[in-house]
């Protein structure tokens, strides 16, 4: 057997000769998830043989990388990639009639395919090519990451005694680090300016959140909404438990607007209109919403274009409910504006942060009665 090694340059050419060999993959169906690796031909440690018999001794993580079948398992016995050869289509094709649908899609079949044959990953990453299903978002050519429900806890073992960069979500912030400021301020409200990347209310990575800040800052005090990490723009603080209630109330009966400024990627088909899909969330994939015309919770979005710039639209978007990734879902979602919002990683494809702020809230006082409308303009 050769051994063969790959430096970052040959790494990055190969990895350009699998994206150029794509239209080999149509025939998979109308949309799947293509799992891709650069390997390279480097023994693993601790990890031997392939066969059933010897996946018990090797415990969980052998059994797994022995049960899940990879597109590298139908290729030639050299270790060439199959859709180089002539015969590639019907190998390939062989691949898709065995391997159930949940395996299939899995990165782990291309993890499998090293442990057998004692490859060292180098990089790997899942790509959708085709048609995006109703139930979820896809677009053809994006890059997504491991499902909550099925791949990642298939992977968590898979990539055990691997060198694996840490992820950074699991890494608190330092205190302070993000600065807030407060848009506007009396003895009942505050509305502070939350920035991009930090959590509305304490999460599992123990990074400090809006709510936490808000209690040191005015003790007794409590976050009336919330805005995804990723987004950006105005929260509404109650420094008293009574008029928490009042304001919760005002939300619940949409007496509180909310306008929201966005980038799209694309140039949705009308200028203007009104998004009505329901949403709910994906069991297997937390904490991505879907839309679900029969278990879904109403969801209603108007939305405004404001100017379009190299295939890209400014829009303005307001929400006239409050579900959990409404605005991002109905940007993305093809029977939405089958425009992602720039930089969302969920539903899109990352950049260099989510283009998505809030901006502007206007409602009544609960305790002085007066109009109030507090902006505060992206800074995108």
């Amino acid at each position: 057997e050769h051994v063969v090694h790959f430096g970052p340059v040959a790494a990055a050419a190969l990895l350009a000769v699998i994206l150029l060999l794509l239209p080999v993959h149509l025939f998979l169906g109308p949309g799947i998830g293509l799992p891709g690796a650069v390997s390279i031909r480097k023994p693993v440690a601790a990890h031997s043989g392939g066969k059933a018999e010897d996946a018990g001794k090797e415990g969980l993580q052998a059994l797994l990388f022995v049960k899940e079948v990879g597109l590298r398992d139908v290729g030639p016995e050299d270790g060439e990639f199959a859709a180089a050869e002539p015969e590639g289509a019907s190998r390939l094709r062989k691949f898709a009639q065995h391997v159930p649908e949940r395996i299939g899609r899995l990165k782990a079949g291309k993890l499998q395919y090293a442990f057998v044959h004692q490859l060292e990953p180098l990089a790997m990453a899942e790509f959708w090519w085709g048609a995006s299903p109703i139930s979820e978002i896809r677009k053809q050519g994006y890059f997504y990451p491991a499902c909550k429900g099925k791949c990642e806890p298939i992977l968590r073992h898979m990539l055990e005694g691997l060198e694996v960069e840490d992820n950074p979500l699991l890494h608190a912030a330092p205190e302070g680090a993000l600065p807030l400021e407060i848009v506007w301020e009396d003895p009942w409200i505050a509305v502070l300016n939350k920035p991009a990347g930090m959590l509305s209310v304490p999460g599992k990575t123990g990074q400090v959140s809006i709510a936490q800040w808000a209690q040191e800052r005015f003790p007794g005090s409590h976050i009336v909404h919330r805005l995804d990490m990723a987004t950006s723009g105005l929260l509404l603080i109650a420094k008293t438990l009574t008029v928490y209630r009042q304001l919760q109330e005002m939300f619940r009966q949409h007496a509180i607007q909310k306008r929201y400024a966005a980038w799209l990627e694309g140039i949705p088909a009308q200028p203007e209109g009104t998004i009505d899909l329901p949403l709910c969330l994906d069991p297997d994939n937390r904490p991505c919403q879907t839309v679900n015309f029969q278990h879904g919770k109403k969801a209603i979005t108007r939305y405004k274009t404001i100017n379009t710039t190299d295939n890209r639209t400014r829009v303005y978007f307001y929400p006239q409910t409050g579900r959990t990734h409404q605005l991002r879902v109905h940007a993305a979602h093809p029977l939405g504006l089958d425009c992602p919002i720039v930089g969302d990683e969920l539903y899109g494809r990352k950049d260099k942060r989510l283009y998505l702020h809030a901006e502007a809230l206007s409602f009544v006082h609960p305790v002085t009665g007066e109009k109030i409308t507090i902006e505060k303009k992206a800074d995108f």
